[in-house]
């Protein structure tokens, strides 16, 4: 599968694209350690991020949101790369499941870990946090809901503060895999 749209040189960008693509390099993101760099041998923006390029204004709000919800939440890294590689093996984003799977396994998630997130095996965390991450993500992408039940529990466990960052969480990574699918964004 090719990609549908070209990924932007840094020199073919104008002048608010470059803003944006400067941002990114300079934002939190910069210093994550990932599979591959954020740009490639061309400095052409990889995944979501080149995309992003294509309105500025909108590709700015959404990669504000996108620290916020890695950056500035109640998760720790390992619970929240639990819920996006939920996420990714759900959407069968590859490009999400390639970078993340990566951060996770920096996170201190397994092997075992990953296979079970991603075959959607029966599986669950000793933390209880984690597990309520789990299922609760799980629900959630696979319904679009949670049932009272579920609710209830993720509100004891996680808190409603937590609850409402997860939801956001999802949501952000489910829009980036429908843009990455679109497009056919596969690097």
């Amino acid at each position: 599968m090719h990609a549908r749209v070209d990924a932007l040189r840094p020199g073919d960008m104008n002048a608010e694209q470059r803003e944006l693509y400067d941002r990114v390099l300079s934002g939190p993101r910069a210093n994550v350690p990932r599979p591959f760099p954020l740009t490639d041998d061309e400095g052409r923006l990889r995944g979501p991020f080149n995309a992003m390029l294509f309105s500025p204004k909108l590709g700015n709000a959404l990669q504000e949101l996108g620290a916020a919800v890695r950056f500035q939440t109640e998760f720790t890294a390992r619970q929240r790369e639990i819920a996006i590689l939920v996420v990714a093996a759900h959407e069968r984003s590859e490009f999400e499941w390639k970078a993340h799977s990566h951060i996770g396994r920096e996170a201190g998630l397994t092997e075992d870990d990953l296979d079970g997130i991603r075959t959607g095996a029966a599986s669950s965390f000793e933390d209880p946090v984690e597990d309520a991450v789990l299922t609760v993500t799980r629900e959630f992408v696979a319904t679009g809901d949670l049932t009272d039940d579920r609710f209830a529990e993720a509100v004891r466990v996680l808190g409603l503060t937590r609850l409402y960052e997860l939801v956001t969480l999802v949501g952000y990574y489910r829009m980036l895999a429908d843009q990455l699918r679109v497009l056919r964004v596969t690097d």
